[in-house]
This record gives C-alpha cells, sequence and structure tokens, in this order.
C-alpha cells in the first residue's frame, strides 16, 4: 500500500511503527520478553547525568534526607508512563499528536515549544555527562569533550539502521553496566542501612527545596510522556480489545521493572554520596570533584573508573532516547518529518551552544551549576506534559473502556497538584529573589519576566480546563482526498541524450508522448570534455564534433518517423547546461535517464537528476 506523506505523519516512527511481532500460544515469560523494551528505552532517561548530579548534590548537602523524593518521583513517574503506554495502545496516537488533534493550534504550538526546550535542556545534561566522563577516564579537556559529543551522532545513526529491537538491546546494555557499576560502588561505600531508611520519611526545608525539584524534574521527564506513547506501537498488537488489555497489562510490569531499576541507580548514587561525602563533610561542587574523591575515600582507583564508565553509559544512553523523542514531538505536533541525523544535529547544537559559552566563561566549574539548571528546567516543563496525559488518557470518547478509572484519576491529579506547586513555589521564590536583588534595573523585570509568567500560567490554565469549556480545534481532513486530476498537455518537449544504453529508453518515452500531445522536440546533449571544461564552447576537439555528429543524427532519424526535432548542445557542467539548455528552449517537460549508482559512485561520476530537478519549475522525468 503506498502511503502518503499525510499518513505517514498520523503513525508514531514509522519507520517501526508494528514492526515487532507478539508471539501466539507461547507462556508468560515468551509474551512479556516481546513486549519488554519499549520502558527500558524510556528508564534510561530517568538515570542521565542530570540525575547525577541532582542525586550526588542532594546526598552531599543533606545526607539521606532526599531519598523519600526519589521514591514519590518514581511512583509518579511509574503512573505517568503507565497512561502514556495505554494511550499509544489504545488509540494509536502518541501523545503529541493527541495534543495537535484536541488543543487549538496556537496552544499546541506553545506545549511543542516547551517540549522542544525540555528536550534541549535534557540534551544538555547527556552532552556535559559524556564529555565530563570522557575527561575522568582519557583527561579530555571539558570544553573538546562537550564539541566531540556531536560525533554520537553517528552512533545514533549505525544503531538505528539495525531495527527497533537490536537498539533496546543496546540501551538495554548500558543500562545493565550502570547498575552494574553502582552495585559494585555501593558494595565499596558500605553505607549505614539502619540510616538510609529515615531518609524514607518525608522532610523538606527552603534549602532543600531547589535540589528536590531537580530531582524530581531529572526522574519524571516530559519528554519521556511523549516517548513511551510512540514506543509502545512498535508492537503488533491486536486491535480488539481483548489484545489491547493484555498489551496494557504487560506494559505494566515493563513499566513496573524498568522503572524500579532506574529508581535503584538513582538511589545508589545518593547513598554513595550520603555515606561518602556528607559523612566526611565534604559538599560536591561537581561530578569530576565527586570522582576525584572516590578513590581516596574509598581506597581504590576501581571506584573511580566505575564511576566514570558508568557516567558515559548514562550520557549515551539518554541521547540516543533523546532523539527519538525530537522525532516524535515534532512529527507528532508539526507534522514535520526530517531526517533523523539532521534531528540529531539540531538538537546537539542547542545544547552544545550554551555548554561551550558556560565552559568557557565560568569553566569547568559552572558545568556542574548548568546540570542542575537543566533538570530544574524540566521539571518546571512537566506540567505541560502532565496535563494533557490526564486530560487525554481520562476522556471516554477517545480512551473507552480504557478511560482512567476514579481512583487513578484522582491518584493522577493529586501528582499534577504536587508537581505544580512545587514549581509554583520555586518560580514564586526565584522570581521575588531577582525583585529583591534587581534595584534599580526592576523594571525590566516587569516588562520582561512577569509577562512570561504571566503567560504561561494562563497557558497552564487553559489546559486544565475541562474539555467542553476550552475552544474547538478545528476538524483536519481525514481519509483518502478526492483527487481533482487536471488536463495536462506538453507542447515543447526537452530530451536529455548522453550517448549511453539509456538512450534508446529515454527516445522511445519522448517519442510516445510528443506523439499522443502533437509537441515538438528539442534534443539536448552536454559536451564534457577536458577542453569544454577550460574554454566552454569556444573549444573544438573532437569529442565535441563528434557529439555534434551524434546528436545530428538522433534528430534526423526521429524526424524521419513523423516528429518535429530541433538538437541542442551544451558546454561544460551536465546539470547546469541542461537547466539553461531547457530554460532558453522554454521546454514545459524535461526527460532523462537515470545514471543508476548511488552512494560513493554519486561523488565520483556525478549525479545531475537531483540538481536539475530542484532547479527546474517543470517536471522531469527520469527513465
Amino acid at each position: 500500500m503506498i502511503q502518503t506523506e499525510e499518513a505517514k505523519a498520523s503513525i508514531s516512527l514509522s519507520e517501526v511503527h508494528r514492526s515487532v511481532g507478539i508471539p501466539r500460544n507461547v507462556g508468560f515469560v515468551k509474551r512479556l520478553f516481546s513486549f519488554a523494551g519499549p520502558a527500558y528505552l524510556v528508564s534510561v532517561g530517568y538515570m542521565d547525568p542530570g540525575n547525577w548530579a541532582t542525586d550526588l548534590e542532594g546526598g552531599a548537602r543533606f545526607g539521606y534526607q532526599l531519598i523519600w523524593v526519589l521514591l514519590m518521583s518514581n511512583a509518579m513517574a511509574v503512573l505517568l508512563q503507565t497512561l502514556s503506554a495505554r494511550m499509544g495502545i489504545v488509540t494509536g496516537r502518541d501523545l503529541a499528536q493527541a495534543c495537535r488533534e484536541n488543543y487549538p493550534k496556537p496552544v499546541a504550538y506553545a506545549l511543542w515549544f516547551l517540549c522542544e526546550i525540555a528536550i534541549a535542556a535534557c540534551d544538555l545534561a547527556e552532552v556535559l555527562g559524556t564529555a565530563i566522563g570522557l575527561n575522568l577516564l582519557f583527561n579530555i579537556p571539558l570544553l573538546y569533550g562537550v564539541i566531540l559529543t556531536a560525533i554520537d551522532t553517528l552512533l545514533f545513526l549505525i544503531i538505528q539502521n539495525f531495527g527497533i529491537r537490536k537498539m533496546e538491546a543496546f540501551i538495554l546494555a548500558l543500562v545493565a553496566t550502570i547498575g552494574i557499576c553502582f552495585a559494585v560502588e555501593m558494595v565499596l561505600a558500605q553505607p549505614v542501612w539502619s540510616e538510609v531508611v529515615t531518609g524514607f520519611v518525608p522532610k523538606l526545608t527552603s534549602e532543600s527545596l531547589y535540589v528536590a525539584i531537580g530531582i524530581l524534574g531529572a526522574t519524571v521527564m516530559p519528554h519521556n510522556l511523549y516517548l513511551h506513547s510512540a514506543l509502545v506501537q512498535t508492537r503488533a498488537v491486536d486491535s480488539t480489545e481483548e489484545g489491547k488489555q493484555q498489551a496494557c497489562k504487560y506494559n505494566l510490569l515493563d513499566t513496573g521493572i524498568a522503572l524500579n531499576a532506574a529508581f535503584f541507580v538513582n538511589a545508589a548514587i545518593l547513598v554513595l554520596s550520603a555515606s561518602v561525602f556528607y559523612k566526611n563533610g565534604i559538599v560536591v561542587t561537581e561530578i569530576k570533584q565527586a570522582h576525584e574523591l572516590l578513590t581516596p575515600l574509598l581506597g581504590t582507583t576501581f571506584a573511580g573508573v566505575l564511576f566514570a564508565v558508568a557516567l558515559i553509559a548514562a550520557g549515551q544512553s539518554s541521547t540516543l532516547t533523546g532523539t527519538l523523542a525530537g522525532q516524535i514531538v515534532m512529527e507528532g505536533f508539526l507534522h514535520i518529518r526530517i531526517r533523523p541525523w539532521l534531528r540529531r544535529l539540531i538538537t546537539r547544537f542547542i545544547a552544545i551552544v550554551p555548554a561551550v559559552i558556560v565552559i568557557g566563561i565560568k569553566g569547568e566549574h559552572g558545568s556542574y551549576d548548568l546540570l542542575i539548571l537543566s533538570q530544574v528546567i524540566l521539571s518546571l516543563q512537566l506540567p505541560f506534559a502532565i496535563i494533557p496525559l490526564i486530560q487525554l488518557t481520562s476522556d471516554r470518547n477517545t480512551m473507552g473502556s480504557f478511560a482512567n478509572k476514579t481512583w487513578v484519576k484522582a491518584l493522577a491529579w493529586v501528582t499534577a497538584i504536587v508537581i505544580v506547586g512545587l514549581n509554583a513555589r520555586l518560580v514564586a521564590g526565584t522570581v521575588s529573589g531577582w525583585f529583591e536583588d534587581a534595584g534599580e534595573n526592576v523594571f525590566w523585570l516587569w516588562v520582561t519576566v512577569v509577562p512570561v509568567v504571566a503567560v504561561v500560567f494562563l497557558l497552564l490554565l487553559y489546559i486544565t480546563m475541562p474539555k467542553s469549556w476550552r475552544m474547538r480545534r478545528k476538524e483536519e481532513p481525514t481519509g483518502i482526498p478526492v483527487l481533482e486530476l487536471p488536463t495536462v498537455q506538453y507542447r515543447r518537449i526537452g530530451v536529455a541524450i548522453d550517448h549511453s544504453e539509456t538512450d534508446g529508453r529515454v527516445l522511445a518515452h519522448a517519442s510516445m508522448l510528443a506523439k499522443q500531445n502533437n509537441a515538438e522536440v528539442f534534443l539536448f546533449h552536454i559536451v564534457e570534455s577536458v577542453s569544454v571544461q577550460l574554454f566552454g564552447k569556444e573549444a573544438d576537439d573532437q569529442e565535441a564534433r563528434s557529439d555534434m555528429a551524434f546528436i545530428h543524427e538522433m534528430a534526423r532519424q526521429m524526424a524521419t518517423a513523423g516528429l518535429k526535432v530541433e538538437s541542442a548542445l551544451g558546454y561544460g557542467r551536465v546539470a547546469t547546461e541542461l537547466v539553461n539548455l531547457a530554460e532558453s528552449h522554454k521546454v514545459d517537460l524535461l526527460i532523462m535517464g537515470g545514471h543508476r549508482h548511488r552512494g560513493l559512485r554519486d561523488l565520483i561520476f556525478g549525479s545531475p537528476i537531483s540538481k536539475v530537478r530542484h532547479q527546474l519549475k517543470i517536471p522531469v522525468l527520469v527513465v
């Protein structure tokens, strides 16, 4: 079946959509294994370098006090990721597509913009984490490491070509590497477990609020909600209600296992930091400092190496899933499909620029603050992904019998209220601090910060409204459009011949179309000899004379068949000369022969077809 670009844009990750088969008549374990994967790709976002920064900061400054924040964040993540997966399975829509279809365009575009900020903030953490890991292992300066991270785009492209299951296996291997490294680190650190348990009792001070929100933003990541709703659609689930019910059950198990593994990694980092740094009265101001102090405090260089290896694994695994999330968000909200490598380069460029600026100005010490800030930005964006998800999965018109039950709604809205409340407290405290410190510049805060905060608040208020209160989005046309086929008639047909085996087929097509349209034919041939490249049509070498005789003979033979034919030679670059000949002879159709090579041979022998097609405004028929 031929798919239009519009049809492809309506499918999440169309290149791998329903590409993983679900076996029938097999045991529980094999069936679970076939569904396992999407949650593990999502879980890497819960153990990326941004988490490291917030967990290290929380453990070093507040001991075990913030473990409860990790547990609460993980419980929230399991609930929200389950809702995200359920949406993808039941509706066949990812969260970005559902937002586009249910909100007016300005609101949908605003949500897209905020999500792009979140993805850029997340990628910033990946850039810094990988660069720090390279610095720790190979002593590469942090600034050079940041620039080197642009190369990992190639890693993504290579892995993506092997299919979704291979990508999932690669990510799982990286996750396992992180888990093993920290399991060994915990054994070396020997924390006092009775003190660790006290950290599960909720306690929050004004000093720990900023770090707590950073932990929350690093754990419940907004773009992961978009990602999960698309990844579950890679499974060829039965479209029956029973098939969807079964898929939801297995994805709940997959999510629970994967995110609890992520909780173990985050808790291990915080416990490690508390038992090694807090116990010794050391405040960690950067990840590099944590690495350097692990060796003397734990008494082995092996601890530092494990730390650096796990950090690089975290950065690389998260950067792969961040690319997928960016692709999903752009296609879902905007219906724009660009090549994944280009999408990756754009995201990475947005992340590298602030990293280079901060490191250039503040040195390597600024990277840690930038990591913490990136996670707070993620947390501030969370409500704009969570609230639409709750609204849409509670809608019976969309979800049918799979709509959220009352107790699920209650838990989900409590989660949203907690996140919005913590963010509001942080924003209010930060803005009031700015006003206190502004002095004479307070006017600029009124004309810049206050309007932005007001607009964001109004947007949040709007998406929280019940669906019946909101402006309805104009329905987009669905189904197969009715085509109106205009009458096409060609009067002047240009034919490019190159003295090769394809000339016969090219001329046959030209003859047929010329007879059908009673059109005039213009034969074009380009002379490419060395002297022609130097002297143009002034050159009078053997190749030019031979080509002239050839094209005149072709014109004579076609004329004897009853066609009106003229011939013309071009001199120099094939693409440029063909465009010039087509425009000067005012042809309304150009017929060319395919060169039948690609890749490296295009670089060696040239590829004029694409250049000609892009420069001419008339149809180009390639035979």
